[in-house]
């Protein structure tokens, strides 16, 4: 059984960083997509970044909104993905979701949220004004 574990949300002023941490317990495969959605409230989830991971070859997509400003790196030793994320917005605020699936994504199918087979249980971000 396949679990993703979030860490890493918090309460932080605009302009400031946060890291959130994943960990994929139970995922065994060596290629796979893994990344973050997240949702503020009265909105919908919206793709933030994934990591197309095979092996050692990753290759970092990103929405338009976080581009320049967040980083994904995925350690495929851990199982775990990281999400560095600075220059922080209120706009940025919401539950941000792991999300990992076992198809390898393109730069089309990667943030349409239903194509996620496993979902972490969100960690919470919020920015301040």
């Amino acid at each position: 059984e396949v679990q993703l574990v979030e860490s890493g949300g918090g309460l932080v002023q605009a302009g400031g960083s946060l890291r959130l941490s994943c960990a994929a317990y139970g995922f065994t495969s060596e290629s796979y997509t893994i990344g973050w959605f997240r949702q503020a409230p009265g909105k919908e989830r919206e793709g933030v970044s994934a990591c197309i991971c095979s092996g050692d070859d990753q290759r970092p997509l990103y929405s338009d909104s976080v581009k320049g400003r967040f980083t994904i790196v995925s350690d495929n030793a851990k199982k775990t993905v990281y999400l560095h994320m600075d220059s922080l917005k209120p706009e940025d605020s919401g539950v941000y979701y792991c999300v990992a699936d076992l198809f390898l994504k393109d730069e089309t199918s990667w943030s349409v949220v239903d194509d996620y087979e496993f979902w972490g249980q969100g960690t919470q971000v919020t920015v301040s004004s």
